[in-house]
């Protein structure tokens, strides 16, 4: 297993007490009381700061069964129930560029009937003194035009596969991460892979692929890769600068929410809807997620007065994991954006799900 690979399971499949602090954050309070109804030391400036609770330590199992009604009511009120049933696609953590094989990936995705957004992620980025492009997780390098060529072959298996007369379309997003990159120049980075989305998507138009594919990129943003938050923001901002007109996908996480994570409101918000391409696709592996990015959705709309424009949730679910499940990994951000809102009109999350796995 790479680096990379055992870093993402270390912050996001910590010790369940990490979950725990991070949830007793002020903003997360309501929550827990529903979680653990029997808390009674309770942090005095927490509970005046709570608009659930009173000024009194006193009045606390009063107002946790208060909240405990409210959030349920809410639940109920806001839980998705999709009409018509929809499949989770599969997005790949690739490990060679090699032509045959994305077609075998793309056909696949046709034959299962795959529709909305599919991430190849190619690892980090990368230099090897030429050219840009990305470490695998095989631990060899590809460049660019490698990776754009490659998710060519995607979209070809992809369309020569589908049903006579399908309507099914795709997004196929080129995936990285924030992991270390090794360059010269984040920023020059950004702008080469917005250029590579670009020359992708004329590749689709001119083989008359793109009524069934569409370009787009994506980005696997841990705050715990990049505690400054500058070579991330520069990536971002390299591909902001080339004025691509595609999405770029935050498929990351907020490892221990905008409360005492790395990073503060403005540098996450900035990745997951700031950035005028942005778009986030969060990873809920568990419900203490859910809640980080529930409370991140709140603070846009209140400080920033614009929400954090999701576009579906990841899972990473396998049979030997155990993992959450697309469907229910939705359900939990809806219900915390519902319940963090207080009854509001929460942000809007798409019932689209993918789930990332190893080819």
């Amino acid at each position: 297993m790479s680096i990379q690979n055992c870093k993402k399971l270390f912050y996001k499949r910590g010790p369940i007490f990490l979950a725990c602090l991070t949830s007793v954050a002020v903003g997360f309070l309501g929550a827990l009381l529903v979680v653990h109804p029997t808390v009674t030391v309770v942090r005095t400036s927490a509970v005046r700061a709570h608009p659930f609770l009173g000024s009194s330590l006193h009045a606390l199992p009063v107002a946790a069964s208060k909240v405990q009604v409210h959030v349920q009511a809410v639940r109920r009120r806001h839980d998705p129930k999709p009409k018509a049933p929809t499949r989770a696609t599969i997005s790949l953590y690739e490990r060679t560029t090699t032509p045959s094989v994305f077609r075998h990936q793309g056909c696949s995705a046709a034959q299962r009937g795959a529709t909305g957004v599919v991430i190849l992620d190619f690892g980090k980025p990368a230099y090897d003194g030429h050219t840009y492009g990305t470490i695998l997780f095989s631990g060899a390098f590809a460049g660019n035009d490698e990776i754009t060529r490659a998710m060519g072959a995607y979209a070809t298996g992809y369309v020569r596969c589908l049903p006579k007369g399908s309507s099914d379309r795709i997004q196929l997003a080129r995936g990285t991460s924030n992991y270390h990159p090794s360059v010269p120049s984040v920023y020059k980075a950004g702008r080469r892979w917005a250029r590579e989305v670009m020359d992708l998507q004329r590749a689709l138009r001119a083989a008359s692929f793109d009524g069934h594919v569409t370009a787009a990129a994506a980005d696997d943003v841990e705050p715990a890769w990049d505690p400054s938050w500058w070579r991330t923001r520069d990536f971002y901002k390299g591909y902001a600068d080339s004025r691509v007109g595609h999405a770029l996908y935050n498929y990351g996480s907020l490892d221990g929410g905008i409360l005492t994570g790395y990073w503060n409101a403005h540098q996450a918000f900035y990745v997951t809807g700031g950035m005028r391409y942005a778009r986030a696709i969060p990873e809920i592996y568990n419900r203490t997620m859910a809640r980080e990015w529930a409370a991140l959705a709140q603070v846009a709309k209140k400080r920033y007065h614009r929400p954090v424009q999701f576009a579906g949730v990841m899972t990473e679910h396998t049979s030997s994991n155990h993992g959450v499940k697309p469907k229910a990994a939705h359900r939990m951000l809806v219900r915390e954006l519902a319940v963090q809102g207080h009854g509001a009109a929460p942000a809007r999350v798409p019932a689209a799900y993918t789930n990332i796995t190893s080819y």
